[in-house]
C-alpha cells in the first residue's frame, strides 16, 4: 500500500527527532568528557578506582540479569518478581552470617564463613522463586501477555511487604568479614579486599550458569524449549520441570548477588530489590533480553558506566553533587543504546519470531 505525503512528512518528523536526541546526548558526552579532563581533578588511581568498583558493582547487576534473560529467553516474559527474589536471598544470608559471625565461625574460617552464607541464600531464593513460580506464574501461562506482568507486579509487593511484616521497616547492618577489609597492592594500585573477591565470584558464578546452559543436559533442554515448547514436548522433555529448573537457577544467581551486594553495601532492607531490580532489568535489556552472555556484558557495562559516568561527563558541566545523578546516567546510558541499537549490545536472542 502507497503511504501518503503526510505519512512520510511524521516519518521524517520522527527521524529527525531522534537523531536530534542521539546528537544532543552525544554532545553533552562529549563536552563533559573534555571539561572534566582539562580540570585534571582527578588522578589516574582516582580513576582505576572508579573502574575496579563498577566492574565490582556490574558484577553484581549481571548476577541479577541472568535470572530476567532467563525467564523471558523461556515464556517471553518479564519476571518483576526478581529483584525482591534477590531481597530475600539476602536476607536468608543476613541471619546465617550473623550467627556464623557470633560463634566465631566466620573469623577463624572465612571462606567458609563466605561460601556458607552464598549457597544459603542460593537456596533460599531458588525455592522462594519455585513457589512464586507455581502459585503467581503457572495458572496464568496461557493467558496474555499482560496478565502475568500484573500477577509478577502483585508477587512483588507480596514479597516486599511479607519480609517487612516478618521482619520490620528498619535496615539491617551485614555482619563484616576481617579477612575482606582492608586492600591488596595489585601493579602498585591498592584495590578494596571485598570487590576484588566479590568480582572474582561474580565471575565464578556467571562461569558456572554458562557451562549449565551450553554444556549440561538441563541446559540443552533449557535451549530447546525456549526455540519451540511444544517441540520440545514430542522430544520428551518435561516444560513444566525445565520451567522450574530456569526459575530456580536464575533466583539461585540472584540469591548470590544478595550475600555480595550486602558486602559491598554493608546493609539490607526489605526494599533493597527495587532499585538493583530495575538496574539488572536495564543491563538485560542493554545486553539484547534473552541472550545470556548479552546479560553479563550488560551489567559490566552498566556498572562501569554509572561508576565513571557522573565524574567523567557531569563534572566537566560544572555540575555540583554529579555523583548523585547515577541513577539518570545509567538510564540514559540505556536510552542511548537504544536509540542506536535497539536489539541490545549483542543482539535479543530470537531465532524466530515469536507472539
Amino acid at each position: 500500500m502507497r503511504t501518503s505525503f503526510g505519512e512520510r512528512m511524521l516519518d521524517l518528523i520522527v527521524s529527525g527527532f531522534l537523531w536530534g536526541i542521539r546528537i544532543l546526548i552525544v554532545s553533552v558526552i562529549v563536552i563533559g568528557t573534555i571539561g572534566t579532563l582539562r580540570t585534571g581533578q582527578y588522578t589516574s588511581e582516582q580513576w582505576i578506582d572508579f573502574v575496579v568498583f563498577g566492574v565490582a558493582q556490574g558484577s553484581i547487576y549481571a548476577l541479577i540479569a541472568l535470572g530476567y534473560t532467563m525467564v523471558y529467553g523461556i515464556l517471553r516474559m518479564i519476571n518483576f518478581a526478581h529483584g525482591d527474589i534477590f531481597m530475600t536471598g539476602a536476607f536468608g544470608a543476613y541471619f546465617i552470617a550473623t550467627w556464623l559471625t557470633n560463634t566465631g565461625f566466620v573469623d577463624a574460617n572465612p571462606v567458609l564463613g563466605l561460601l556458607i552464607p552464598i549457597l544459603f541464600a542460593m537456596g533460599i531464593a531458588a525455592a522462594i522463586a519455585m513457589l512464586v513460580e507455581r502459585i503467581a506464574y503457572r495458572p496464568l501461562r496461557g493467558a496474555p501477555r499482560l496478565v502475568p506482568l500484573i500477577s509478577a507486579i502483585g508477587a512483588s509487593f507480596f514479597l516486599e511487604y511479607a519480609f517487612r511484616g516478618f521482619f520490620g521497616p528498619g535496615k539491617y547492618a551485614y555482619p563484616p568479614i576481617k579477612a575482606l577489609e582492608g586492600s591488596w597492592e595489585i601493579f602498585g594500585i591498592g584495590i578494596l579486599k571485598v570487590q576484588i573477591v566479590v568480582t572474582i565470584a561474580a565471575f565464578i558464578m556467571m562461569a558456572i550458569l554458562y557451562f549449565i546452559v551450553m554444556f549440561t543436559k538441563v541446559g540443552k533442554a533449557m535451549r530447546a524449549v525456549s526455540e519451540n515448547k511444544d517441540t520440545a514436548a514430542l522430544m520428551g522433555i518435561d516444560v513444566n520441570r525445565i520451567i522450574v529448573s530456569t526459575f530456580a537457577l536464575g533466583a539461585a544467581m540472584a540469591g548470590a548477588a544478595g550475600v555480595l551486594f550486602s558486602l559491598v553495601y554493608r546493609q539490607i532492607d526489605f526494599f533493597m530489590g527495587f532499585t538493583p531490580g530495575i538496574k539488572a532489568f536495564t543491563a538485560a535489556v542493554l545486553g539484547g533480553i534473552g541472550n545470556i552472555p548479552g546479560a553479563m556484558v550488560g551489567g559490566l557495562v552498566l556498572g562501569v558506566f554509572e561508576s565513571i559516568g557522573p565524574s567523567l561527563f557531569l563534572e566537566g558541566l560544572g555540575i555540583t553533587r554529579p555523583y548523585q545523578l547515577k541513577d539518570a546516567i545509567a538510564y540514559t546510558m540505556l536510552v542511548m543504546i537504544l536509540l542506536f541499537r535497539p536489539s541490545g549490545i549483542l543482539g535479543e536472542r530470537l531465532t524466530t519470531k515469536k507472539a
